[in-house]
């Protein structure tokens, strides 16, 4: 298992290093400047270029750019908000993307997984049909549909939650944001798992088990989720890192202050450190996630590591 682990790491950090090369080639080659002020000549915009250092050589340019975004350093905004350290205006957005993104894949994946082994117990019933249905709505409606109704019903109708969200109610005003956002999370999970432990509860080796009076409880639980739980995770590990780093339309429409919409607005201005940083983040997450992915991989189904050349397990 650690030099399975290990591998993966390995993997994991010259996957990230490529990524980072590859944004920062398409940096360099995209059009524009974060300086098209129209009233600053050329001379104007040579001082500012030489104060940020973009005046130096790519090599460099890459070096100091690599250094910096290892050490936490993304430098400061060019354009949004001019002089300002970017950490400083990540501080104040990011762990509200991180905690409406993470409360919908928390209540997303615990609704899905109940309803998907609901009507995969219950074939053919009632409650089958109700999963399967959810799932086809899920999959098929936009989140922000589910937000604009759920805006109208209980925002403006019934007036339960608030309309837009609010600093001084962070969880109060969440809840809309995160059922909207979990929607999408609950009818793949659901569909997934329905379709999983349907085919693992009718493998031969779960009917022997049955036929040996195993209790039902340890039989579902203990045998058929954990063979039904990777292609789950699988189909997961990219909602999770889609919804917890911000959905933008959920953001517009709540006026939620998250990385979605300052992603937009760097890119708008040509704020290049912003945008650096922010896919930088993307990347980390991502690669991270897929990581530990790899790694559960490895702890539900030892025959994974061991096809990937780990024999000594």
């Amino acid at each position: 298992m650690k030099k399975y682990i290990i591998k993966r790491i390995i993997i994991s950090v010259i996957t990230l290093v490529v990524i980072l090369l590859v944004l920062f080639l398409m940096l360099e080659l995209m059009p524009g400047s974060p300086f098209n002020d129209e009233k600053l000549n050329e001379a104007q915009k040579a001082v500012i270029r030489a104060k940020y250092g973009l005046d130096k050589p790519i090599f460099v340019r890459f070096l100091n750019y690599i250094k910096a975004m290892l050490s936490g350093d993304f430098g400061v905004s060019y354009t949004i908000s001019k002089n300002t350290p970017i950490t400083t205006l990540l501080q104040s957005r990011l762990p509200i993307s991180l905690r409406i993104g993470g409360q919908a894949i928390l209540i997303g994946t615990m609704i899905g997984l109940t309803l998907g082994i609901i009507a995969a117990i219950k074939h053919n019933t009632i409650y089958d049909t109700i999963t399967t249905v959810i799932s086809v709505l899920g999959v098929s409606l936009p989140s922000y549909v589910f937000a604009m109704t759920l805006i109208y019903s209980m925002g403006f109708k019934l007036k339960w939650f608030p309309l837009l969200y609010q600093m001084d109610a962070p969880i109060y005003s969440s809840v809309l944001p995160t059922v909207s956002l979990c929607m999408f999370t609950v009818a793949t999970v659901a569909r997934f798992t329905r379709t999983e432990m349907l085919e693992v509860l009718g493998s031969d080796y779960m009917l022997l088990a049955e036929s040996k009076g195993i209790n039902s409880f340890h039989l579902i639980f203990k045998h058929a989720l954990r063979n039904a739980l990777i292609p789950i995770i699988t189909v997961l590990a990219p909602l999770v890192v889609g919804l917890m780093t911000g959905s933008l339309v959920i953001e517009k429409l709540f006026s939620i202050p998250g990385i979605g919409s300052l992603l937009v607005s760097a890119i708008q201005s040509n704020d290049y450190n912003v945008v650096v940083a922010l896919t930088f983040i993307y990347s980390l997450m991502y690669i991270g996630i897929m990581l530990v992915v790899d790694i559960l991989y490895g702890v539900i189904d030892p025959r994974i590591r061991l096809a990937k050349g780990d024999k000594n397990e």
